[in-house]
């Protein structure tokens, strides 16, 4: 029993470390490679959520954010958003009975039903919980404090198009994220649960999947 837990600690370990790997190579890659200028740094730790829980959740959203520090050696506020998103996966995920079955046909319509409803919601929460704390975060990191942004961001295209309106910063901060967010958090909560289906196999072998 004891060597059991050891294995799989080391086995959720290394989860946590690959998935924080993997998002940082998607979000180079989309922003540089691709030109696709999304928040999609947190897919891989949507899917350690949905797949291992809280706790992994949170150390494969920390261990990200340390790569990105150790990659541009300008510490990124915005963890906050990364933590915040693993909470709401956290609570709102589909049953662990559901997602672990071999796959979606079988299920029964109700149980597919059920998991695309949990995910919707937890996709318009995400959207909109990212966008306030995203926005508040810029507002305070970038205009309080302030400190220099260095590039510019997908949010700063819809921003320039507020400016005429007159709006506080702070309500631009939030409604130029809003567009950008309701992309990328579907291809963060959809992707991620889809690619914790294939995590689930590897982490709990002995179960039917």
């Amino acid at each position: 029993m004891v060597r059991a837990n050891i294995k799989y600690i080391i086995k959720i370990a290394m989860l946590c470390v690959i998935a924080a790997a993997l998002n940082r190579f998607l979000s180079l890659f989309a922003v540089f490679e691709l030109k696709i200028p999304l928040f999609i740094d947190t897919i891989f730790t949507a899917a350690v959520t949905f797949t291992t829980g809280l706790i992994p959740g949170l150390v494969t959203a920390l261990l990200t954010w340390v790569l990105g520090f150790v990659g541009t050696y300008e510490p990124s506020p915005f963890l906050i958003c990364s933590i915040a998103e693993v909470f709401l996966v956290w609570l709102l995920k589909p049953s662990i009975q559901l997602k672990l079955k071999r796959t979606i046909n079988d299920r029964t319509f109700a149980e597919n039903i059920s998991v695309l409803a949990r995910l919707m919601l937890l996709y318009i929460a995400a959207s909109i919980t990212v966008s306030v704390l995203g926005g508040i975060v810029d507002y305070v990191y970038f205009t309080v404090l302030p400190h220099f942004k260095a590039h510019i961001s997908a949010e700063d295209i819809y921003k320039a198009g507020l400016l005429e309106s007159r709006y506080p910063i702070l309500i631009m901060n939030i409604l130029s994220r809003l567009p950008v967010n309701l992309v990328d958090r579907f291809i963060v909560i959809f992707g991620g649960y889809f690619i914790s289906l294939a995590i689930s196999k590897w982490v709990f072998p002995s179960k039917k999947n």
